[in-house]
């Protein structure tokens, strides 16, 4: 699922009526408008070519000058984020392992650059 706000722009003079044609057309969501002639929506769609489609019914409606997708979130590619997110290693495991005393780790700026694993060896040579 695709959701995008888009900025629809018409002459003041045409607010009103571009306005109630908005909240009347079922391709889309009213939100807010301003005096200026700025109108904000959002519209669904299963892709992009669905978004499109109702993009252009937008466009269509009398004295729309413009209407432009500002934000998109799509459902899949948040999905996708998420799984690399969730299957990455983020902490290095020294910093789980119990048997390190941690006053002995010493910081560089970047612990994923680093050996953790030979420096663990390294320190227990130590004790």
């Amino acid at each position: 699922m695709n959701i995008s706000s888009i900025v629809v722009k018409t002459v003041p003079k045409y607010l009103d009526e571009v306005v109630e044609a908005l909240k009347n057309c079922s391709v889309c969501d009213y939100h807010l408008h301003d005096e200026q002639g700025r109108i904000i929506i959002t519209i669904e769609g299963e892709g992009v070519k669905e978004e499109l489609e109702k993009l252009r019914v937008i466009e269509a409606i009398p004295h729309v000058i413009s209407a432009d997708m500002q934000m998109a979130y799509s459902e899949d590619e948040l999905d996708a984020h998420m799984e690399v997110i969730n299957d990455a290693d983020l902490v290095p495991k020294m910093l789980n392992d119990d048997t390190i005393d941690p006053s002995q780790i010493i910081y560089r700026g970047d612990l994923k650059k680093k050996d953790l694993e030979s420096f663990a060896a390294e320190f227990d040579k130590k004790d």
